[in-house]
């Protein structure tokens, strides 16, 4: 899952980017609004965090460019910003939700969590398909009832076909969701991630379809 963080404050946007990494996203981070706006429309986001005093261009501006234009990225404002005033157009003008500062990161992923869950229409958290339950809050995996150790990056690429069943996600849509900018990326990354997940859980676990992508198995083969 892939995050763009928008934040002047240096302190803060270094946090944001230091903890949601270690919690397995791949995170990119801006300092004002104009650089967002930019991003937005040339990288493809699973969730916007946006503080509204941002320099070059306001947040509210950058939030209701993005609408009028009919991007649906999910956006969580993150603002010092308390009157009921701006709560009211920050999510009258679409945001998803809006958080106040000083903030607890455990909160903010709880959030992330939620939204993500309704934008792909899931309202149990833990997601379940055939053999394999995994609960994005906790980072546990189960296959056949068996807990299944995987690193962020295995977890995090199960979790993006688990999220879309019967889809196949190319090797280039795998890497964006996984790695962010400056991040190095080895030709090979994706398929070592996949063998990885294929010797913990079998080989029928995700498919490959030949010169297209990659897919979660079917029910019916993943509880053979």
């Amino acid at each position: 899952m892939r995050i763009l963080v928008v934040e002047d404050d240096t302190m803060i946007g270094e946090g944001l980017q230091k903890g949601l990494k270690q919690s397995g996203y791949a995170v990119d981070w801006v300092q004002d609004g104009r650089s967002a706006a930019l991003a937005i429309v040339s990288q493809p986001y699973d969730l916007m965090i946006l503080d509204l005093g941002l320099p070059e261009q306001s947040g509210m501006s950058v939030l209701q460019d993005m609408r009028k234009s009919h991007n649906d990225t999910p956006v969580l404002i993150l603002t010092a910003r308390d009157g009921i005033h701006d709560k009211v157009s920050g999510l009258d003008s679409g945001a998803d939700d809006y958080m106040l500062k000083p903030f607890a990161l455990e909160e903010l992923e709880a959030r992330i969590r939620m939204i993500t869950r309704r934008k792909a229409g899931h309202a149990q958290p833990v997601l379940k398909r055939g053999a394999i339950s995994l609960n994005p809050a906790t980072h546990e995996v189960f296959f056949k009832n068996a807990k299944i150790a995987l690193s962020g990056r295995e977890f995090s690429l199960l979790h993006d076909l688990m999220k879309r069943p019967g889809a196949v996600l190319s090797k280039d849509q795998l890497e964006e969701s996984l790695y962010g900018w400056n991040e190095e990326i080895s030709s090979n990354a994706i398929e070592v991630h996949i063998h990885q997940i294929r010797k913990k859980m079998g080989n029928d676990v995700i498919k490959n379809i030949r010169n297209v992508g990659y897919t979660l198995q079917t029910a019916e083969k993943d509880t053979k």
